[in-house]
Parts: structure tokens; C-alpha cells; sequence
């Protein structure tokens, strides 16, 4: 008979970014992981530490499809999560959120295991209240290019709030927020992953519109915690709870960090908005706080120091030159840097962007 304090849990998408940080502390916690990822977007280097581990393993399966095994908790992570992945193929994307929901609520429902699903504050679309509460329904494009990702996420609240109703079956919805850190995709789309890589790669860091819109950003460790706590929790937690770090910042100061970390010369590039980019999103977490004794314990400029010093080294592994990390003396630029970032400007130019030198505000976002 195994141990009181030790479960067998299911994390779909447990190759992914979040995954894999799950799998750790599940891992390490002493439970019996499996994880499960197709691979479309996971990537078995974020696992393969712990493939070692006795009370680890790993199966290569689409949620789309049924999965028959015997578990006592489930999160399911499993869906492309950045628009470039999620709009690859939108119909796949839309699946993967829908029958994916249908199948690990299957499963859950027979096994009688808790279930969490892995929602995201995309559901509140361009939010036309700030900052935004669980209770807030949303203000979304239904047929945009996005509503793969949202409008699948959306259906799948819906699933899981039906199967608790109809067949009582123990879930928990997390509505997570950006959130950042090590074993993100260096070509995701994203933007902390966006700007660390230009950043290192000597490249123009790109802000879309004015760069006045703003994110809330929380590190990958705070998160993971909130969603243990989530499914840790005792008693009826069926509603949605909002996972993420309440301080706001704008596009243009997180790209300024970003410079900041990695000591970087790159200049800021503007270019136009893509469709559907919320103007705003920043979560209430009273909930959370409330019913989970959690807020975000890492700033920023730390997670970003974090952050930073993994892509770095990935980027040596990966045999690029990544320019160097900031320290407490950023050596002035040498004339092949600085004839490099004219040649960036130049192209920038010619492309029709608007380039901002480190330092400036554009007129647009001052004041």
C-alpha cells in the first residue's frame, strides 16, 4: 500500500514550460509523476533530469485522443500557450483545449480524481475593467485570430464547471497570467522571451504600438506554487481562481529591463499592434490571497536576473555569443558594436519601424 502523503499525479503538457517545473516539485515532493506531452511544443530537454528519478515517468500521448490510467490528481497543462505556437494550427489548438478537457474530465470522472485546469487571462479578452476579477465574464473577439487559444480555454471553464455540476466531479480552474522564467521557448512570441533574445543577440527589441499597454509578469516558481496550492486545498474550489503578479509595467519598461539585465545596447523598435492585443491586463489575486494564503514572492528585476542567466547559457550550449550579462560595469561599446547598432537602426528604418535609443521616450507614451 503506497504512502497517505503520496499520489499519483498526472501532468498533461508536462514537457512544456510549466510542465516541467510542475514535474520538479511534484517530483521532489515524493508523489508519483506522470507526465504526458505529445511534444508539439514541450521538449524533452526540460525533462530529461528527471527521467533518473524513480517516481517519474513519461508517455508520449495527445489529449486529444482517450488515456486510460489510474491517478489520484490530474493538472492539465497540455495546449500551446504563445500566439505563434497556438496560431500555427488554430483548429489543432482549439482540439487540444476541448477534447483534451472532454478526456481528462473522463478520466477524471472514473478514477474519481481532482482535477485543475489550466485556464489563462486571456479569457477576459481586451478587458473593459482593471484590474480583472474572477467575477469579470470578458470582452472578446469570438472569430479573431487569438480565439483559438481563448474561446478553446473558455469552452474548456465551461466543460469542467459542467462536470462538477453534473457529476460532481473535484476540479479547480487557475486563470493564469503571464508568466516567465527559465525553460521558456526562445521562439515562442512571447515577450520577456522576446526581448531576452534580442537583447543577448545584439538585436533591436521589438514593442509593438506605443508600448504604453501593459502586462502583469510573474515568475515561473510563484506560479507553480499558487497551482499546488490550488489543487492542495481542501473543501468545493470549483470557481476560477486568478494566478499572477499584480504589479503592472508597461511593454516599454519591461523592454528597458531587459537592456538593464542583460547590458545590452540594443536599441527599441515600434512597430504596429498586432489584432486583438489587450491594452491592459493585470489580475486581482484577492481570491487567491484569501483562499490560499498566496502572492508572488519574486520582483521582477530578480526573476528577470533569473531569467536571463538561463538564456544566456542556453545560448552558449547552442554554440551563439550572447553579449554579456550585465554586471556592475557594462563596458562602453566598441566601434564593431556601435557600427552594428547604426546598421540596426538603419534597417529598422528602412523597414518603416520607429527606433528608440535606450534612454528615450517616445513622445507618444510620455507624460
Amino acid at each position: 500500500m503506497k504512502e497517505a502523503h503520496r499520489r499519483r499525479v498526472l501532468v498533461t503538457g508536462g514537457a512544456g514550460f510549466l510542465g516541467s517545473h510542475l514535474c520538479d516539485r511534484l517530483v521532489q515532493a515524493g508523489h508519483d509523476v506522470l507526465c504526458v506531452d505529445n511534444f508539439y511544443t514541450g521538449s524533452k530537454d526540460n525533462i530529461a533530469h528527471l527521467l533518473r528519478e524513480p517516481n517519474f515517468e513519461l508517455m508520449r500521448h495527445d489529449v486529444t485522443f482517450p488515456l486510460y490510467v489510474e491517478v489520484d490528481q490530474i493538472y492539465n497543462l497540455a495546449c500551446p500557450a504563445s500566439p505563434v505556437h497556438y496560431q500555427s494550427d488554430p483548429v489543432q489548438t482549439t482540439k487540444t483545449s476541448v477534447h483534451g478537457a472532454i478526456n481528462m474530465l473522463g478520466l477524471a470522472k472514473r478514477v474519481k480524481a481532482r482535477i485543475l485546469q489550466a485556464s489563462t487571462s486571456e479569457v477576459y479578452g481586451d478587458p473593459a475593467c482593471h484590474p480583472q476579477q474572477e467575477s469579470y465574464w470578458g470582452h472578446v473577439n469570438p472569430i479573431g485570430l487569438r480565439s483559438c487559444y481563448d474561446e478553446g480555454k473558455r469552452c474548456a471553464e465551461t466543460l469542467f464547471m459542467d462536470y462538477h455540476r453534473q457529476h460532481r466531479v473535484d476540479v479547480r480552474i487557475a486563470r493564469i497570467f503571464n508568466t516567465y522564467g527559465p525553460r521558456m521557448h526562445p521562439a515562442d512570441g512571447r515577450v520577456v522571451s522576446n526581448f531576452i533574445t534580442q537583447a543577448l543577440s545584439g538585436q533591436p527589441l521589438t514593442v509593438y504600438g506605443d508600448g504604453s499597454q501593459t502586462r502583469s509578469f510573474c515568475y515561473v516558481d510563484d506560479l507553480i506554487d499558487g497551482l499546488i496550492r490550488l489543487m492542495e486545498a481542501e473543501g468545493d474550489h470549483s470557481m476560477p481562481v486568478n494566478l499572477g503578479n499584480p504589479c503592472e509595467v508597461s511593454m516599454l519598461d519591461i523592454a528597458r529591463k531587459v537592456l538593464a539585465a542583460t547590458g545590452s545596447r540594443s536599441p527599441i523598435v515600434m512597430r504596429p499592434l498586432p489584432s486583438d492585443d489587450p491594452r491592459q491586463r493585470c489580475p486581482d489575486i484577492a481570491r487567491a490571497a484569501e483562499l490560499l494564503q498566496w502572492a508572488p514572492t519574486v520582483d521582477l528585476d530578480e526573476g528577470l536576473r533569473r531569467t536571463v542567466a538561463y538564456f544566456a547559457q542556453r545560448m552558449r550550449d547552442e554554440g551563439t555569443v550572447p553579449a554579456a550579462v550585465n554586471d556592475a560595469a557594462t563596458p562602453a561599446p566598441t566601434a564593431a558594436k556601435a557600427a552594428g547598432s547604426r546598421r540596426n537602426s538603419a534597417v529598422a528604418s528602412q523597414a518603416g519601424a520607429v527606433v528608440v535609443p535606450a534612454g528615450v521616450v517616445p513622445a507618444a507614451v510620455r507624460g
